[in-house]
């Protein structure tokens, strides 16, 4: 299956609701010459996707009979393999955040040390 990520969301659906991934993405559907703008909701869970066409959605067809609807089952290995790969960049993102955020508050802290001598 041919897409392209644009973005990657988790939501945690307020307090007490269950939360879900949301990914924006191009989908370049065989049949046709133009790239689709697609939205895939993605909830824990095995067969657990729902995916829109987000310019039909905009339009107002929200509608399963009018052309909006999608398998979930088709894009779900493609979807959760993205959102694992958002995931561990996130991670690791926070983790060089906390390695500068340490090493820049011991430098601070020697700072500190050498103002009191």
């Amino acid at each position: 299956m041919d897409i392209h990520v644009k973005e990657v969301a988790y939501h945690r659906n307020g307090v007490g609701g269950e939360g879900f991934h949301v990914v924006r993405f191009a989908w370049d559907e065989a049949e046709s010459s133009s790239l689709r703008n697609m939205v895939g909701i993605v909830f824990e869970g095995s067969g657990r996707v729902a995916v829109l066409d987000a310019d039909l959605t905009a339009m107002g067809n929200i509608a399963f009979a009018m052309g909006n609807s999608w398998r979930g089952d088709h894009f779900e290995a493609v979807l959760r393999h993205a959102i694992k790969d958002h995931d561990t960049a996130l991670w690791n993102t926070m983790d060089a955040r906390a390695t500068l955020d340490g090493a820049i508050e011991d430098h601070d802290k020697g700072l500190d040390k050498e103002a009191v001598v």
